[in-house]
């Protein structure tokens, strides 16, 4: 009975360190336009009646986002992907626990990817820049990327 219930812990321990168990195949990424009540849309046929919006979508792919609104021009943003700091710790436990053949289903399932940026925001220009019904909005400070963060001092 022993060697039953050690085999079932091993099977369960082998699978806490795959990013694929732990993270998921698909991600929810939040999509916000300025001015808000825009139509939003993406490359890989979600489309949302007005903003801010979530769509779910695979982690390996890389995705472009529309957004209309009446009195502006169409906006866009590439919303790309790169590994993640989850995803990272989920590939390395696979060292300890899961192995070739977990690093391998990750790699494959693209679970140690995260989208970037998320959320995102687009901005719309006004097609009549001098009309006040159609206010000129400020891109908001692009956030950061997790790469800028690495080796900064912590004050």
């Amino acid at each position: 009975m022993s060697i039953r219930i050690a085999a079932a812990l091993v099977a369960a321990l082998s699978t806490c360190g795959c990013a694929s168990v732990t993270r998921g195949t698909t991600e929810d990424v939040t999509i916000k336009s300025l001015p808000e009540d825009a139509v939003i849309r993406t490359s890989m046929g979600h489309q949302c009646p007005r903003s801010p919006c979530t769509v779910n979508v695979s982690r390996k792919k890389a995705i472009v986002v529309y957004a209309d609104r009446e009195g502006y021009k169409s906006g866009s943003l590439e919303i790309k992907t790169q590994i993640g700091g989850g995803g990272a710790a989920g590939f390395a436990g696979n060292i300890i626990l899961g192995g070739v053949v977990g690093m391998g289903v990750d790699a494959i399932s693209g679970a140690t990817l995260d989208h970037w940026p998320n959320p995102a925001t687009i901005v719309l220009e006004p097609l009549d820049p001098a009309n006040p019904t159609t206010p000129t909005y400020q891109a908001p400070p692009p956030p950061l990327h997790p790469s800028s963060l690495a080796n900064k001092p912590v004050s």
